[in-house]
């Protein structure tokens, strides 16, 4: 509960003070462009109605008024009186001493291991999930957290992954089709389409932006081998950082180069970082492919014996098997890999019997929207 509000700085900023003693202050400028009413924000889908270059370059604060749980604010020189809920100020409130999680989602990550996510696989069945509710939203809330989960009892039959999709937004269609097989072929376009064992990789990073969800579903399996892993990027590069600064540095900083020409008419090329960071130091994005990387240009000559080390590094890490989970899909099931984070591999199979499955691409943005839609929900019938 709000307690006082100080107007200072002529007007430039507010400090409020709440019940046990903590205060917090607000610039008016901001309070200004983060305005609640109607004429600043539809009252629809909460979208700002004007542009910064709207708000008067010299706005301050007339004055303040407590009333119950809500801030009144004064803007001069519009005359413009705005209420700010309390919750809403102490929910947004950027002037903090203790140290803070880096990013939007970071509370949300929970990094795993083979020791801890090896006999807790998250998975779902297709039925219930379908019927949306707590399966789904556990589900979906899987893939947030861990950055992958399993589905079962879907038809073992072509297409079916698209059921998978269609569960929280689009497939996301590429120059491989709206989804692609994945078999052994006679002079493939891609090494995915062999028997060979597969390196853990994160998918397509030779494009940017890189599809950010990937979905495997199994219609025939019946060879020995094959099975499916996945490994925890996020966790994988934790320890190179906490054991090799500078070369967990030079990974994120300096550009790799990925490309793809498998294909006629296809040219693909992207230059991002192996690690990626956001502007804040959140770690947003892993991209690993031994398969489609180019020669790497853009680390200079007295860092490239150290890029490499860690890079080399980085590649021990992943194939670590202690950070890897360890599955094989029977025909009816699919799983679903956060293609920023998760990478997955296969195992090399015989060449006896048959492995059938089918692979599609969607959007992160659509299952976390999904999801917080869902969450919305639970939370307005709680209340």
């Amino acid at each position: 509960m709000l307690t006082h509000a100080l107007v200072g700085d002529e007007g430039k900023t507010i400090e409020l003070g709440w019940q046990g003693g903590k205060r917090t202050r607000f610039h008016a400028m901001w309070l200004r462009d983060n305005a609640l009413d109607d004429k600043t924000r539809s009252a629809g889908n909460g979208q700002r109605l004007i542009t910064i270059l709207d708000i008067p370059r010299d706005t301050r604060i007339g004055g303040a008024l407590i009333k119950g749980d809500t801030l009144e604010v004064t803007f001069l020189p519009e005359g413009k009186t705005v209420g700010f809920p309390a919750p809403w100020l102490k929910a947004n409130a950027y002037d903090r001493d203790e140290s803070r999680q880096s990013g939007w989602t970071a509370d949300t990550i929970q990094r795993w291991t083979k020791a801890t996510m090896q006999n807790h696989v998250p998975r779902a069945s297709y039925a219930a999930a379908s019927q949306g509710g707590d399966a789904l939203r556990e589900w979906l809330s899987a893939v947030r957290a861990y950055g992958f989960a399993v589905m079962d009892g879907l038809p073992a039959e072509s297409g079916a992954l698209c059921k998978v999709s269609d569960l929280f937004g689009y497939i996301r269609e590429t120059n491989y089709g709206r989804w692609f097989e994945v078999r052994a072929e006679v002079n493939p376009s891609n090494l995915a389409y062999t028997n060979l064992g597969l390196q853990a990789h994160t998918d397509n990073p030779y494009r940017d932006p890189v599809p950010t969800l990937q979905i495997l579903s199994c219609i025939e399996n019946t060879v020995e081998g094959g099975e499916s892993s996945v490994v925890d990027g996020f966790a994988v590069a934790a320890v190179l950082q906490a054991e090799n600064p500078e070369g967990f540095r030079l990974l994120s900083s300096c550009p790799a180069r990925f490309e793809y020409a498998g294909s006629s008419g296809v040219r693909l090329q992207a230059k991002r970082p192996m690690i990626e960071l956001g502007p804040d130091g959140e770690l947003i994005c892993i991209r690993f492919n031994n398969r489609s990387l180019a020669p790497t240009v853009d680390v200079p000559f007295a860092d490239m014996d150290a890029y490499y080390a860690a890079y080399r590094r980085f590649a021990e890490l992943i194939e670590d098997p202690s950070f890897e989970v360890t599955f094989k899909l029977e025909p009816g099931q699919a799983f679903i890999v956060d293609n920023t984070r998760v990478m997955h591999a296969r195992k090399a199979f015989s060449g006896t019997g048959k492995r059938w499955l089918q692979g599609c691409y969607a959007d992160k943005d659509g299952l976390l929207s999904t999801l917080a839609a869902i969450e919305h929900g639970f939370k307005e019938a709680a209340e």
